[in-house]
């Protein structure tokens, strides 16, 4: 009796679960009928697609043309090529482009850039950097000491080795390259077919050409924090798109359209309030390095929108037609 009456209660929890499921389907639907927006979200995805596909294209165009160019696919930081920081402390503001102008002139054969940095908002000297090496880096410093008239002793001076700057690079490469081959093997793992493990991939490596380009186009100079954030940057791309496959793919309650509302409600949430917490830092952080960081991964993150919820739904999208037609 006590048996019976169990099972009872567990089909009127199961039928209960599904009917909660099926109202909750019911309104996402009613509610993408009424916008028009998502009406054509969901009517033209085949044409929607064509955008994370031209800006993969782009990306791949602008990455080749600075390979041929300039030797290197990304535009190298001091702390990666090897060269020369200079921190100058300083009372007074001569001006970023006055200081870089006259070591520029001084010093033809290198590549000098000049930052500000400051303390508690205040202006307080300047970051020098440049390619010099070996016998030219205690010149660089004296005409840095020349044009500032600050004295070298108040200095903080860095030298990074082009060798060792080199080699983390390759390192850091590597670790990216078997980051996307694990990555690709634990995505299969769970839903043991290859679309969903795909679309992951191909999403997280979009993410990375996209965002690379718009940050060699903006003529950033790429560090060894610039790297981390790159880095970084995969795993928020692989959250949103293992937020979508597992909502879509694994979960069978309800319509498709209904079950990617609802992965597109979490996980825009979580773009936006991680969006909003990068941009606060960048308004804050007074750090170059921080400031780095929080701009490729903002940058990532917006691309990252693009690629999950138009590339990354649409190929999901064909793989379940094609299911469901007997194709797959």
């Amino acid at each position: 009796m006590a048996k019976r009456d169990r099972k009872r209660r567990l089909m009127l929890k199961k039928h209960k679960f599904h009917l909660s499921s099926s109202v909750k389907d019911e309104k996402e639907l009613h509610y993408r009928a009424k916008n028009p927006i998502l009406r054509f979200y969901f009517d033209h995805y085949r044409i929607l697609l064509i955008l994370p596909i031209a800006l993969l294209l782009f990306a791949i165009i602008q990455i080749s043309l600075q390979l041929a160019l300039t030797g290197d696919f990304i535009n190298k930081g001091v702390s990666l090529k090897g060269g020369l920081v200079v921190t100058v402390p300083m009372t007074h503001d001569i001006g970023t482009d006055f200081l870089r102008g006259k070591l520029s002139k001084m010093f033809p054969g290198l590549e000098v850039s000049v930052r500000v940095f400051k303390r508690d908002g205040n202006f307080a000297g300047y970051l020098i950097e440049s390619d010099a090496q070996g016998n030219e880096s205690d010149k660089f410093v004296s005409a840095v000491e020349k044009v500032t008239g600050t004295k070298r002793k108040s200095y903080a001076i860095e030298e990074m080795g082009a060798s060792l700057g080199e080699s983390f690079f390759k390192q850091t490469i590597k670790a990216m390259i078997f980051a996307f081959i694990f990555m690709g093997i634990v995505v299969f793992l769970i839903f043991r077919v290859p679309a969903p493990s795909f679309a992951v991939i191909l999403a997280a490596l979009s993410d990375i050409l996209v965002t690379l380009a718009i940050v060699n186009l903006a003529g950033m100079k790429i560090t060894t924090s610039g790297i981390a954030a790159f880095l970084m940057l995969i795993g928020y791309s692989v959250d949103t798109d293992i937020l979508l496959s597992t909502k879509v793919i694994k979960r069978r309650i309800g319509s498709l359209e209904g079950r990617m509302l609802g992965a597109m409600k979490t996980g825009l949430t979580m773009s936006a309030t991680t969006i909003a917490a990068l941009l606060s830092a960048m308004l804050f952080a007074e750090s170059e390095v921080l400031v780095q960081i929080m701009t490729i991964l903002l940058i990532g993150l917006v691309i990252d929108l693009i690629n999950t919820w138009i590339q990354n739904a649409a190929i999901l999208r064909l793989y379940l037609e094609r299911v469901k037609n007997g194709k797959g």
